[in-house]
């Protein structure tokens, strides 16, 4: 495979696995909002165990896999990488994190409000636009 479908594919593996990460607590945030609603409840666990575990898992893990495969065949190992290492991990953690609530919903344990799941959906823009500026213009 050559470095420019390579590159090609970890572009669309990672379209896939953020399109996840904005969109699970996306769902959170209205199955917080869901009242006496059995049937809802139902749905949005559905809805985030298919999202979580056929889409957002293995898109998070080919990334990975192809982002390393990148760096092995590239070499360009710089400053720029370990930072953009550094924040590709703390989106490792959020997903985590997010399979962890979804396993409280799962069991329905959720101890959080939509408001709370508002802002949890925040923090992948904060991690991901620094990762974009790395990668475009490696500035160390």
């Amino acid at each position: 495979m050559s470095f420019l479908t390579l590159k090609s594919l970890h572009v669309i593996l990672m379209v896939t696995w953020f399109a996840g990460l904005f969109y699970l607590p996306r769902l959170y945030v209205y199955h917080a909002m869901l009242d006496d609603d059995a049937k809802g409840n139902e749905r949005f666990k559905i809805m985030e165990r298919k999202l979580f575990w056929g889409i957002m898992t293995p898109g998070g893990i080919f990334t990975v896999i192809t982002g390393l495969a990148m760096v092995i065949i590239y070499h360009d190992i710089g400053v720029w990488l370990h930072i953009k290492l550094t924040l590709v991990a703390l989106l490792i953690i959020y997903h985590v994190w997010c399979g962890k609530l979804l396993n409280d919903f799962k069991y329905d344990k959720n101890q959080h409000s939509h408001v709370w799941y508002r802002w949890f959906n925040e923090f992948p823009v904060l991690i991901i636009i620094p990762v974009v500026f790395l990668v475009i213009y490696k500035p160390f």
